[in-house]
């Protein structure tokens, strides 16, 4: 099953970006949970590298909740993903029984390095988007969508 940490962070992120946009005060992981469609305990285990990251702000209280830490302009996917993912590899090779031939006596050692070349990729890629960018994206996406569906900014 495909590990879906990252494209749920990056939508909490993107709604973060668009409240601070709108000059809104932070938000709450149960408002962050309802954007997600999850329960606020997951947002607040997403949160935590983010936050260790310094990519959001938390205050608790009344009037506290999750904000941007940095501007979205100077926030990459990459981060995003590495505090999404961790240490997780893009993907796992399955154990290896006994070596008895070419593939099984080399095949995590070649599936290892495809999995780095792969993940720097990736990585490469993400790196080359900020939050902002991707807000952008959205809009235009947006904009290119009938009027009906048209949702201007809804998280």
């Amino acid at each position: 099953m495909l590990d879906i940490r990252f494209s749920r962070a990056l939508k909490m992120m993107l709604s973060l970006a668009v409240a601070g946009e709108r000059g809104t005060a932070a938000m709450s992981s149960a408002h962050l949970a309802d954007t997600l469609d999850t329960n606020p305990s997951l947002v607040r285990k997403l949160l935590v590298p983010l936050v260790d990251a310094g990519l959001v702000v938390c205050a608790k209280g009344r009037a506290g909740g999750a904000r941007l830490g940095r501007p979205a302009e100077d926030i990459t996917l990459a981060e995003i993903y590495r505090c999404a993912i961790g240490d997780k590899p893009l993907w796992a090779c399955s154990p290896s029984g006994e070596h008895v031939c070419l593939v099984t006596a080399n095949a995590s050692e070649y599936f290892a390095a495809l999995t780095a070349e792969a993940e720097q990729a990736v990585l490469a890629s993400l790196g080359d988007r900020t939050l902002a960018d991707s807000l952008r994206e959205l809009r235009r996406l947006d904009e290119s969508k009938p009027r009906r569906a048209h949702m201007a900014d809804a998280d």
